[in-house]
């Protein structure tokens, strides 16, 4: 299947795939336009990461059809609120995931599985079958299936299981705005323009995203996550100043070679040729600019809406660090709420599917020493704890 990166291809395709053709309001065209032309200078991106970037941006923009189709049907949506969302910003392969994750499992928040961040809006069409499984959920297992085969090794490093809790940057990719497509390709132009332009409008339409899936099911109080987060404080407040932010902090030392091992991983698949090198280089310096934009913007957020999550201390003691969290969020820890984290720690112990020996020295040809110095800026704003490399 070969694939043409252009916007009629990838809006006609969305637009059949739907039936509907009212994407809503234009401004997403250029940033689109942007995304595809850097997929397409993307020399060494193969086969199979072009026809996976083609068909994520379809699905995207299906998913756009259907949201904007829904608002038409429902008005109403724009009315609900959003209140005190809890929300988690750090790097990538910092405990963010563990934390969001757990925190979910109180049943009092609504969060986001990745099932439904990949199609947010249910066609109402479409009915669970025999099973009750909703369809949606179906195609989302049948993918990780054959996602399994193909890396059976990712369970290791971040397992994309259909029902764990997931990043609203899905849903922000229904604007055609996020940092997302990084972590498939090489698009050093997308990096460029989304850093250069404000992003509250996409933070505001993702919102509005987050409006229809509370109104579509509850309940009300959402816990949120994701790691663009850092480096969008100023549009993350505006869109939700009443958010209780916990920020998780680990050596980014570790970061970085918990995060180019994965990726690495998958450009044998993605890419013509894998440069694990080259892999290292982008993301340091991609973790240092979300750093630095965290350490400059981090006293945005009013003292009494934000709590440092050390990466040492949370592991230390899961359960105490989400009572911290909860007594800022001024959300109570009952009985209930708690057996639930209990029973979801029981169930989900740290290596569960083993664990992978990272060695950025070795497998990236990247100096430690180097790279610690380029984060001393970090190093000096938050007490993280260095990890043996």
């Amino acid at each position: 299947m070969s694939v043409t990166f252009s916007e009629e291809s990838v809006l006609g395709a969305a637009c059949k795939q739907t039936g509907l053709r009212d994407f809503g309001p234009d401004d997403f065209r250029e940033r689109l336009s942007i995304w595809l032309q850097s997929f397409e200078e993307d020399e060494d991106l193969g086969p199979i990461g072009r026809i996976g970037a083609y068909r994520d941006c379809v699905r995207y923009a299906a998913n756009r059809l259907c949201f904007e189709d829904l608002m038409r049907r429902h008005p109403e949506i724009d009315d609900v609120t959003i209140e005190r969302p809890i929300i988690i910003l750090g790097l990538p392969r910092s405990g963010t995931t563990h934390l969001l994750n757990l925190i979910a499992a109180d049943t009092r928040l609504r969060s986001l599985p990745y099932w439904e961040s990949l199609e947010p809006i249910a066609d109402p069409g479409e009915v669970p079958g025999p099973d009750g499984v909703d369809p949606r959920l179906a195609r989302c297992r049948a993918g990780y299936a054959v996602t399994s085969k193909l890396m059976p090794l990712l369970k290791n490093m971040h397992d994309m299981m259909p029902e764990h809790v997931h990043e609203e940057i899905e849903l922000q990719a229904l604007d055609f705005s996020s940092y997302e497509i990084e972590w498939i390709a090489t698009v050093p132009r997308w990096r460029d323009y989304y850093l250069t332009h404000d992003q509250t409008s996409s933070y505001t339409y993702m919102k509005r995203v987050l409006k229809a899936l509370q109104w579509q099911r509850g309940p009300e109080r959402w816990i949120l996550k994701s790691p663009q987060h850092m480096e969008q404080i100023g549009p993350l407040l505006s869109v939700f100043p009443d958010a209780t932010i916990a920020f998780t902090h680990r050596d980014p030392v570790s970061v970085v070679a918990s995060a180019v091992t994965m990726l690495a991983y998958g450009d044998r698949i993605r890419r013509k040729r894998v440069d694990p090198h080259a892999v290292a280089e982008y993301w340091v310096d991609r973790v240092e600019r979300l750093l630095r934009r965290c350490v400059r913007d981090r006293d945005l957020i009013p003292k009494g809406q934000a709590i440092d999550v050390l990466f040492h201390e949370f592991m230390a003691d899961d359960l105490a660090m989400v009572e911290r969290i909860y007594r800022l969020a001024g959300l109570d820890m009952t009985a209930p709420a708690r057996s639930q984290l209990e029973r979801y720690l029981e169930e989900n112990p740290r290596g569960k599917h083993g664990r992978i020996v990272y060695d950025v020295e070795s497998d990236f040809q990247m100096d430690v020493d180097q790279m610690r110095e380029r984060f001393r800026f970090y190093y000096d704003r938050f007490p993280v704890q260095v990890e043996s490399s």
